[in-house]
């Protein structure tokens, strides 16, 4: 039988890191500067660039 939701632990939340360099760990712990959600997309800019988009509230950031 599935353990129910309630056995979940709660999961800390993502901080977004900290100005500066974004190194591989930070990418692995992105978190949207707005609402601190850990739902991060990573996208293509129309220039090439990267951009992120979080999936929980929409905002959007490069």
């Amino acid at each position: 039988m599935p353990a129910s939701r309630e056995r979940v632990p709660d999961l800390a939340l993502v901080t977004a890191p900290s100005l500066g360099p974004v190194t591989s760990d930070d990418r692995s712990r992105l978190g949207c500067p707005s609402c601190g959600s850990s739902h991060v997309a990573q996208v293509l800019g129309d220039n090439g660039g990267v951009s992120y988009v979080c999936t929980a509230c929409g905002h959007s950031w490069s």
